[in-house]
């Protein structure tokens, strides 16, 4: 402990409550105590490092020198809970819940079907409110902006940002003028009951907009809490009184003056100052780093200092990020323009750095101090001459923030004993000019790949210069500087030859190890001097503008090079058919009813696995990994953590009293590892923090083995999980003798991370007799969890009961692994006797989950001339992973989906499931379909290159046009594919907008547009009948409400919500009257996994049967009194002794397929639809932004097109990420990298396409499903691909352009690297060049 003094009491208040702790811990973050102390869960926790979101609280804190409030959404994931003395707390329960009053923010969203799985929309809800608290009218920016912190999986943002805009005044173009869908009053609903359920029909209207016509009130201010009065006085109290909070570990120290805070540091000069802990905390997170001194230095005054003094502004050091940026909006326009320079630099790049919630708690002195290579402003202050203005108790003393500070030179940098108080910024001067740049792996809330500021100053009235700075980060693991190039271009005229003799000395200052962290080496050589050309050109333009006479114009074909690409609000347009105007209002078949848990995911009242309330004697398990990617477990000891505080007991495999897993997939590792992050044991404490703690005391000793990594390395092994799948139709050998010209060529398609919202976590309860256990999990298929459990404890399914509530998002991850997960923890509650809780933090999930399947394809094409295709022989290679799951179903989807939509007569694909030591991959939202289809389209879009003709053109004559076969020999009929296609070219005005794309390319050089049309057969369910069975139990109560159970898990997809409406409109009663139970093995035995998006027609259809057996059980009841209601019905039935309880099953579709033929009727039916996409590439630097995307999709007559739309959407934008964004690393050594929102990096709003339009195709058929129907749930993925060849169309213009013709392969995704890299010009010809296999990588292609 730092000191003998005692702690003091802790105040702060939350919803307008007072909330008092005597022993508050300095360990203890907000999230935490909010969740676990006040049972406020609402505030989700998502990752623990401030990335996603979901844990976002607004903070209100009170100036009593300023006598101001201020009110700031935070990650509460970050925030200690210290820090929080005398401030106010909101959580989403206290902007409005059910009991009381929704907030408007809360309604909108869920009307507007802005939620899905519902994990990320308190997070959003309280962005949101935060911002509405300061500006009650805010802009769309402003909206977008305040949206940078949050993630969502589910919806694609479309549908949030929709719902927010009506706060903005510009926001809706109709608003107030009783047009729009805000505005309008809803309907009434009819109680009046009739005889028979009629199949639901269509009108012949289409509808636009999804928000249910509703009368949206207004926001009430009164709804808000008011700053509690009693908080100001308490600011007044303790504003001269220092704090002081002893943990058991940690003392927290919160001092009221400089002169104090300068005596703490000499004492405890190893002690951190913490004002944000936007750095420190993710250290203590993610590396264990522990202090036992914390300083608090906040409420000291001088570090809040703002004030312009003669040639600068001075800002104090506790200054928060987003304050910075606010002042700095108030100081530029007060200012010539001349002095802002270095200030327009830096509030460019607050604009994207991190999101809202970590600029308003993270410091610029903190910024600055902690020096991260990828950190953006301290570039922007080196080179704008910032000075820091230190103290110590030894006195005050002024040093230059340059690029020796930042590279941590020891007699340019602190003393252990010195703090920043402040940093004196200086104005710009007339001949002076600053720029900075960054290139991200997403536009915002992502670190930079690259990061750069520089800045010249010349000789006056001259372009000579006399001063350069020139500082890079991301290029080493401080920000680096170039001061022999800048002291060799002294005195140099900005011209071309200074600009080609500065990128030759750059690039011999600045080296970059081929091995250098972070990958991606010739990449960041290339952005070294792209961004100083950038530099030199924005130099010259502003000469130019400075001196009209004295410089030229910029040749047209460089302007483009100028300026980046700036975020718009994205608007959405939906298009569906609206239902027959005869049926009844409260018939909801075929309407966008909102998502039943709408409501409660706005107001947190929704309740997850980890939300369960803490069970009387509950302990927590957190487990010991691998550090190995092969070897055998020579030993396993434990002895050291079973004597750390509060450990209960470690189970490993010898524990289990039954199986250990299957025989594919184990609970605990027994005798050898397979992969890094492979569970071994587990510790059981009485807190998650102690287990988590004494797992470091385990100690394994090891005996590696040889490891296999990548699908190259399996090949070579001939690792493979199963045999060759195969599938031929017609003669392709002599096929390929008949045809004009061949093509032979390569894929590589990188692997997905699920990263759903929520991620795995069980409950595991057993029950003091018959060995029953409860277990409350987080699945796609709560049967598999029963099976896999009860082998584990050695009982039958029958004394196994699961449960799942709602799942946070899932998209096939949540399949398999939540089994093996929650029988580590039924083991530890069998061995303990107590409830376990096991909850995985996310950069544990992201690698034992596994992903999506890297892919490897061969594939050989023949043509005609005239782009018709007649042959192709494919050969594909997944990365299953360490075990088998669902990778050889993968590779059979793969082959069934392999000619997308496309007619080649002699056809053979055969493929193989790779066995290697990564973490095993598993289903995944698209399943094969995604990977292989995207193949497909690479190789029609290498035929069209090779042939010099239009993509589309080739694209179309290949298409399937008629009734016909697949190469499966299943039945098709394409003629909606065709009617999907023509729709789509006409709806996004396709040629006209190639013809201006055409000439944008033309006008720009550095800047090119590109434009794609990809169409779509998707292939719903499963060739496996028995996988596509459902089961129903639907109770009827006396007092006529209704109950309904399913076999099926609510994910977000929204079947429960399909549930109630089929539910509704076969028993002709108002959804009201109908609850949808949870998903359980109770009362639904051997259910199949939810999956494949099917599952919610599939227990949509055993619901019907249900609710047809009793409509009919009642129809004798109903003639007797055709005027009765409903309730008279219920209540004459069961005095008539009629069974009001029935059980629907469906047995599943006909499907079938043989392997050994290679025939069969795999699918019940098929989807249709196009995408359209276009784009904007930066050439300089990789970037791209999505510009519109227009989808027209079959849906036949959907049971909730505000459902599908959304699946259509959130697909859309996770194929986008797939295809263009987000990749998994792995060391050569098989270690995961990519772990979390820092490292892997899933689309944001800022990536939505500035206009996105889903059209649903009218007056289709599909008979085989409920209602005529379609699945929409996957779908969506593929149709992101579209993005993929826009961007390939523009960097096909880039390349002709620099004499670059012909045929070019590229990998997915289609990120900033490979696009900057595939563009190619004189800088990428520039840079050294490093030969495969003289060094060892970074990271290794996994595919």
């Amino acid at each position: 402990m730092a000191g003998s003094r005692p702690s003091d009491e802790f105040i702060f208040f939350v919803n307008g409550r007072k909330v008092i702790e005597r022993c508050a811990d300095p360990e203890e973050l907000l999230v935490n105590y909010l969740r676990k102390n006040l049972r406020l869960t609402g505030t989700k926790y998502g990752c623990g490092i401030g990335g996603c979101g979901a844990c976002t609280v607004m903070v209100s804190t009170y100036n009593p020198d300023s006598k101001k409030i201020r009110h700031f959404p935070a990650n509460s994931c970050l925030l200690p809970l210290c820090s929080l003395y005398g401030a106010a707390v909101t959580t989403v329960e206290g902007v409005g819940n059910t009991k009381t009053k929704l907030h408007p923010i809360q309604k909108r969203l869920a009307k507007c079907h802005g939620s899905q799985c519902g994990f990320c929309t308190p997070g959003m809800v309280m962005s949101m409110y935060s911002l509405l608290r300061n500006h009650p009218e805010p802009t769309m920016e402003q909206i977008m902006a305040a949206l940078d912190g949050n993630l969502c999986r589910c919806t694609g943002y479309r549908p949030i940002i929709d719902s927010f805009s009506a706060f903005s005044p510009k926001g809706c173009p109709l608003a107030g003028s009783g047009k729009c869908c805000l505005d309008q009053e809803g309907e009434k609903e009819e109680e009046r009951e009739e005889d028979l359920a009629p199949e639901p029909k269509r009108g012949d209207q289409m509808c636009s907009g999804l928000c249910q016509p509703e009368d949206f009130k207004p926001r009430d201010p009164t709804q808000d809490y008011i700053f509690p009065p009693e908080l100001m006085r308490i600011a007044e109290q303790i504003k001269r009184r220092t704090l002081v909070f002893n943990g058991e570990r940690t003392t927290w120290i919160s001092p009221v003056t400089l002169r104090e805070l300068l005596d703490l540091k000499a004492k405890f000069p190893k002690a951190p100052l913490v004002v944000g802990n936007t750095n420190i905390g993710i250290d203590v997170k993610k590396l264990g780093v522990w202090y036992p001194v914390i300083l608090h230095p906040a409420r000291v005054p001088e570090l809040h200092v703002v004030h312009r003094v003669q040639n600068g502004i001075v800002i104090g050091a506790a200054t928060h990020l987003a304050q910075l940026r606010d002042i700095l909006l108030n100081i530029i326009p007060e200012l010539p323009a001349e002095k802002t320079k270095i200030y327009c630099t830096l509030l460019k790049q607050l604009r994207t750095l991190a999101g809202e919630q970590i600029r308003n708690l993270a410091s610029i002195g903190g910024h600055i101090v902690s020096r991260g290579s990828p950190w953006d402003l301290n570039p922007v202050l080196a080179a704008g001459k910032a000075i820091l203005n230190l103290a110590s108790t030894g006195g005050r003393r002024q040093i230059h923030l340059n690029g020796e500070f930042l590279a941590r030179v020891p007699e340019a940098d602190l003393l252990p004993s010195e703090v920043i108080v402040s940093i004196f910024i200086p104005f710009s001067k007339k001949d002076e000019f600053v720029s900075a740049f960054r290139q991200a792996d997403r536009r915002k809330n992502a670190m930079s790949i690259t990061n750069s500021a520089m800045q010249v100053r010349f000789q006056p009235g001259t372009d000579v210069i006399e001063d350069l700075t020139i500082l890079y980060g991301g290029i080493d693991c401080t920000t680096v500087s170039a001061p022999n190039t800048s002291r060799k271009l002294r005195g140099r005229k900005w011209n071309e030859q200074m600009l080609d003799e500065a990128c030759r000395l750059i690039l011999k200052e600045i080296q970059l190890s081929p091995s250098a962290l972070g990958g991606k080496v010739e990449y960041r050589r290339t952005l070294l001097i792209s961004f100083f050309y950038r530099f030199y050109l924005e130099v010259l333009q502003d000469l130019k503008h400075m001196y009209p006479s004295k410089y030229p114009d910029l040749p047209k074909e460089t302007l483009s090079a100028l300026g980046e690409f700036r975020d718009h609000p994205p608007q959405g347009v939906q298009e569906y058919q609206d239902v027959d105007p005869q049926q009844p209002p409260r018939d909801p078949v075929g309407r966008p009813i909102m998502h039943e848990s709408g409501i409660k995911h706005a107001t947190g009242e929704a309740v997850y696995t980890d939300d369960i309330a803490p069970i009387d004697g509950q302990l927590y398990m957190a487990v010991v990994k691998s550090t190995r990617a092969h070897a055998k477990i020579i030993s396993i000891d434990t002895s050291e953590a079973l004597e750390a505080p509060g450990v209960v007991t470690v189970v490993t495999a010898a524990d289990i009293p039954g199986e250990n897993g299957d025989e594919d997939e184990k609970v605990f590792a027994a005798e050898e590892v397979t992969y890094i992050g492979h569970v071994i044991c587990g510790v059981v404490a009485e807190t998650y923090e102690l287990a988590k703690e004494a797992t470091r005391k385990v100690k394994i000793e090891y005996e590696d083995l040889e490891s296999i990594l990548t699908i190259q390395d399996a090949i070579r092994h001939n690792s493979y999980f199963d045999k060759e799948k195969k599938i031929e139709q017609g003669n392709v050998e002599k096929a390929f003798h008949t045809v004009d010209q061949i093509i032979v060529g390569e894929n590589h398609i990188g692997g997905q991370s699920h990263f759903y919202m929520e991620t795995n976590r069980s409950v595991v309860i057993p029950r003091k007799e018959d060995n029953e256990m409860d277990i409350y999990v987080s699945t796609q298929d709560a049967s598999h969890v029963q099976k896999i459990v009860s082998a584990a404890l050695g009982t039958q399914y029958n004394r196994i009961r699961c449960h799942t509530k709602r799942v946070g998002g899932a998209f096939g991850g949540k399949l398999i692994r939540p089994s093996f997960l929650a029988a580590a923890a039924a083991v530890a509650a069998h061995k303990s006797g107590c409830p376990v809780r096991f909850t995985l933090e996310r950069d544990e999930d992201m690698v034992i989950a596994g992903g999506r399947h890297p892919f490897f394809g061969k594939y050989k094409v023949g043509f005609m001339n005239d782009g018709k295709i007649k042959a192709v022989d494919l050969e594909y290679y997944v990365n299953g992973g360490c075990t088998k799951d669902f990778s050889v179903l993968v590779i059979e989807w793969a082959l069934l989906s392999s000619s997308n939509a496309y007619d080649i007569p002699n056809f053979r694909c055969r493929g193989r499931a790779c066995k290697t030591n990564l973490p095993s991959n598993t289903a995944f939202r698209g399943f094969g379909f995604s990977q292989t289809a995207l193949s497909v389209e690479m190789w029609v879009s290498a035929v069209a290159d090779k042939l010099g003709l239009p993509h589309d053109k080739v694209r179309e004559m290949n298409m399937f046009k008629t009734v016909g076969l697949t190469h499966f020999k299943q039945e098709i009929d394409p003629r909606n594919l065709v009617v999907c296609w023509e729709e789509c070219l006409e709806r996004s005005d396709y040629y006209n907008r190639r013809k201006a794309i055409e000439e944008f390319n033309k006008l720009n050089y550095w800047k090119k547009k590109g434009i794609a049309i990809i169409p779509m057969i998707f292939a719903v369910g499963d060739y496996i009948r028995y996988h596509q069975q459902a089961q129903a139990l639907v109770n009827i109560y006396v007092d006529g409400s209704v109950l309904v159970l399913c076999g099926g898990s609510e994910l977000g997809q929204g079947m429960y919500t399909k549930v109630l409406q089929v539910a509704s409109h076969e028993l002709m009663i108002p959804m009201s009257y109908i609850h949808v139970y949870e998903r359980s093995t109770v009362p639904i035995p051997n259910a199949t996994v939810t999956a494949g998006a099917i599952s919610s027609e599939t227990n949509c259809k055993a619901v019907q049967k249900a609710c047809q057996i009793l409509r009919k059980r009642l129809e004798p009841v109903i003639k007797e009194n055709p005027e009765g209601k409903w309730e008279d019905w219920t209540k004459k039935a069961f005095e008539e002794s009629i069974c009001l309880s029935a059980t629907g099953y469906f047995k599943g579709y006909p499907t079938n397929m043989d392997w050994e033929t290679g025939e069969g009727h795999a699918f019940p039916y098929f989807v249709f639809a196009a995408s359209c996409s276009e784009v904007e590439i930066d050439c300089l630097t990789g970037d791209h932004k999505n510009l519109q995307t227009d989808i027209v999709m079959d849906a036949s007559y959907t049971i909730n097109p505000g459902i599908e739309i959304g699946q259509i959407e959130g697909g859309f934008m996770q194929g986008l990420g797939l295809y263009t964004q987000e990749e998994i690393k792995f060391s050569p050594e098989g270690e995961q990298y990519t772990r979390g929102p820092d490292t892997y990096k899933i689309p944001a709003v800022c990536d939505v396409p500035e206009l996105f339009r889903v059209y649903l195709l009218p007056n289709t058929e599909n008979p085989v499903a409920i209602y005529s129907s379609k699945s929409m749930g996957e779908a969506g993925v593929f149709l992101g691909s579209s993005v993929f060849f826009a961007i390939k169309d523009a960097i096909a213009s880039a390349r002709k352009e620099r004499g670059l013709n012909g045929v070019f392969p590229l990998k997915s995704p289609l990120n900033g690297e490979r696009i900057r890299m595939a563009c190619g010009d004189y800088f990428t010809e520039m840079i050294p060049k490093d030969e495969p296999g003289t060094f060892k990588p970074w990271a290794i292609d996994t595919n």
